[in-house]
């Protein structure tokens, strides 16, 4: 079983692109364990319903990346990251325990 990655974002925000980048350098190797689905949030109707926690959030396996719950008012907002951007090296060893959990 594929471990399934979701890239939710807006165009709007500048740390998309930081991330999917981070991610693309992560997932080297691993193309046949994943499964990418990104996601263009582009409005407060979608963000309710993608339960959007900011832009750019990561789920692996529909959790997010840094643990962080649904919030109770989605809407369409840049994510603020204590510690940054997720780096290349954080999200592959997430994905990492999720694929050695699935097997």
């Amino acid at each position: 079983m594929k471990v399934k990655l979701e890239v939710q974002y807006f165009e709007g925000c500048p740390n998309h692109i930081k991330m999917q980048n981070n991610l693309a350098e992560a997932i080297k190797g691993l193309e046949d364990k994943i499964e990418i689905e990104k996601v263009l949030v582009e409005d407060e109707v979608s963000a309710m319903q993608v339960k959007f926690r900011g832009s750019p959030t990561l789920l692996i396996n529909g959790e997010d990346l840094l643990g962080i719950p649904v919030p109770e008012e989605p809407s369409l907002a840049c994510r603020y990251y204590p510690k940054g951007i997720p780096t290349s090296e954080e999200i592959r060893k997430a994905i990492l325990q999720k694929i050695n959990k699935e097997n």
